[in-house]
């Protein structure tokens, strides 16, 4: 008996943290970065990239630096389904990832990318800097820097 209700709380206990991830449509992910007064970073990844988790540490950096300015980091996992119940919230939790985390619900590359970005060749890292207010957008395919990004955000922010 003791084992069965362990079993229960262990399966329970995933299911919750699952539920911390949100799924989005790229649509849904565009239409987060279009607060005027808001400037977003978002960071496609996923666990089973080398240098997207090597490069995660930098987006805690931004995180910790930008928290009382009007920037907003969203990571957007690119993680296979089936690792979204329990690898990627057990990753974010070991990792103690402070930005905001959330799913990409699509598999279908040539119709996600699109709509995201139109120079995006489809590897990830890849990294999405958009301030509606100033009309600023760049991306960056590849690593990034926390120096780098932060040059950006106080550059546009001066503006």
């Amino acid at each position: 008996m003791k084992k069965l209700l362990l079993a229960v709380l262990i399966f329970l206990s995933r299911q919750a943290i699952a539920q911390t991830i949100p799924a989005y449509k790229a649509e849904d992910v565009m239409a987060r970065v279009k607060h005027p007064d808001t400037l977003y970073i978002v960071n496609f990844w996923a666990t089973w990239c080398g240098p997207c988790v090597k490069e995660l540490p930098e987006f805690d950096k931004l995180y910790e630096n930008n928290k009382e300015k009007p920037v907003k980091i969203l990571l957007v996992s690119l993680d296979f389904k089936n690792d979204l119940n329990y690898k990627v919230p057990n990753f974010i939790k070991r990792r103690k990832l402070q930005p905001e985390v959330i799913w990409l619900d699509e598999t279908n590359a040539n119709k996600f990318i699109p709509k995201i970005e139109e120079k995006w060749q489809g590897s990830i890292p890849a990294t999405l800097v958009i301030f509606p207010k100033n009309e600023y957008r760049n991306f960056f395919e590849g690593t990034i820097t926390a120096q780098q990004i932060q040059l950006l955000i106080d550059k546009q922010l001066a503006l």
